[in-house]
């Protein structure tokens, strides 16, 4: 029986532990903090957690069901939270368990190429995937560690909603986090260094991600370089300089978000002999590192920093370390942002079709002409990019209601090499938003039924 040490019980290494397990290995999973890694614990999972609780409280009032006036009771928000989290986090010790994997909470650190040593026990192993996931970036800022700045791990555990916030960085995670405190009652500016946020986005989505944003009260400073914080008598004020002249914008709280960096420094990596990147561990298609019978999943190889594709490198680790060939293909790798409304995309945006020289047309049908949108209260547009001969599916992209739910068609679309005529052909439930993605199809051919001519 091949013996296997997984180096991280987050999504990537829990996953990898159990796939592994299923194909008949002896599994060691060793984690340091808690089962299910960031994502569960401080990540993905309680982030949403309070988005949606945040949303239902916003569409409440645009429902009419509760006055402007009202407040969130934010403590009972953190309590929903926390029983979700401490659920999920039950659901994978268990899983663990009913797949007879041996769980170790420590540290692991490499001894030599087969061996690794935790709480002082020396464990060996045929196999090794490490699954150590990532940490958030720390940036060169002076103040930035004063009192009234948290990151991202703070900003899920606050006990009230602050009056203010600036929130450091227009990724993922800032205007995820901005998207929550706005919606309970507190005044957000979102500084970003880089010409718009939202990068992973196709453009022009961006751009009604960042109109809907503005629309909530929330402003945004793009293009802006923060060159100090300091305490004062808001909390704290942020220093920013944007073309060319210097501002300062206050906050009760300042919300760091920068980025994340790979999580191996602790590792001693070069004690079995594993070639890393600035900590990034570097792996091929197949997830193995230059160490034979070493894998590396997730965000500790530096690539896409999301849980669904540390899940998906996990199992294919797993079955390469019994002896199976799969390959990493990042094609059907959605973007997913959980704002309101949400957005998501998945394949190429326009810029990149337009950088490889595809010739390719669009479909475009905006969500005000979707009659389940209307009853949602949302706004937004899905939009499809397609191949000019033959119509094959290169990218979907939506912003709207369930988006992040829906964009699993768009991945589908692409991993099978769907058309524009094959989405058409397809039924789709009337009153769904889902009705939308057929319109799109539509429109990219020049026959959309819901919008006038031209659109």
């Amino acid at each position: 029986m091949t013996k296997i040490l997984v180096i991280g019980g987050g999504p990537g290494g829990y996953v990898a532990a159990i796939r592994a397990a299923q194909l008949g290995a002896d599994v060691t999973l060793v984690e340091k903090d808690r089962l299910g890694g960031t994502c569960l614990n401080v990540g993905c999972i309680p982030t949403k957690a309070l988005l949606h609780s945040a949303e239902l409280f916003e569409e409440a009032r645009k429902a009419g069901l509760i006055n402007a006036d009202v407040k969130a009771d934010f403590g009972k928000v953190q309590a929903r939270k926390e029983t979700i989290v401490k659920q999920l986090v039950g659901g994978v010790r268990g899983l663990l368990s009913a797949n007879k994997i041996r769980v170790i909470n420590g540290a692991a650190v490499f001894t030599g190429k087969n061996t690794a040593a935790v709480n002082g026990e020396t464990i060996p192993f045929e196999k090794a995937i490490i699954a150590t996931g990532s940490l958030p970036a720390s940036v060169p800022i002076p103040g930035v560690n004063l009192p009234p700045c948290i990151d991202s791990t703070g900003a899920l555990s606050l006990q009230s909603v602050p009056q203010s916030m600036v929130v450091i960085g227009g990724g993922v995670i800032g205007v995820e986090m901005a998207t929550v405190y706005a919606a309970l009652g507190c005044k957000i500016t979102i500084v970003e260094m880089l010409e718009e946020i939202l990068p992973p986005l196709d453009r022009e989505m961006t751009g009604l991600v960042r109109a809907q944003l503005v629309k909530k009260g929330i402003v945004i400073k793009t293009g802006a370089k923060v060159l100090s914080v300091a305490e004062d008598k808001t909390g704290a004020a942020v220093t920013i300089e944007q073309d060319g002249k210097q501002e300062a914008v206050s906050g009760e709280k300042v919300l760091v978000c920068v980025g994340r960096k790979s999580n191996t420094a602790d590792l001693a990596l070069d004690a079995a002999g594993i070639a890393a990147d600035r900590g990034r561990v570097t792996v091929n298609n197949k997830q193995e590192t230059n160490v034979p019978g070493v894998y590396a999943v997730g965000d500790c190889t530096g690539g896409s920093m999301l849980a669904h594709v540390a899940m998906t490198q996990g199992e294919i680790a797993a079955e390469n370390a019994m002896g199976h060939s799969a390959v990493y293909d990042g094609r059907t790798n959605p973007s997913c942002v959980y704002t309101s409304p949400e957005a998501a995309g998945v394949g190429l945006t326009e810029e990149q079709a337009k950088k490889q020289n595809l010739d390719y047309k669009t479909g475009k049908f905006p969500l005000a002409a979707n009659g389940k949108n209307l009853v949602m209260g949302g706004e937004g547009m899905v939009k499809i990019i397609a191949g000019k001969r033959y119509g094959e599916v290169l990218g979907l992209h939506i912003v709207g209601p369930r988006a992040t739910d829906l964009i699993g068609v768009g991945a589908l679309a692409i991993r099978l090499e769907a058309t524009l005529d094959e989405l058409i052909s397809t039924i789709y439930a009337h009153p769904t938003i889902g009705e939308s993605l057929r319109e799109a199809a539509l429109a990219a051919e020049g026959r959309a039924v819901h919008i006038p001519p031209g659109r």
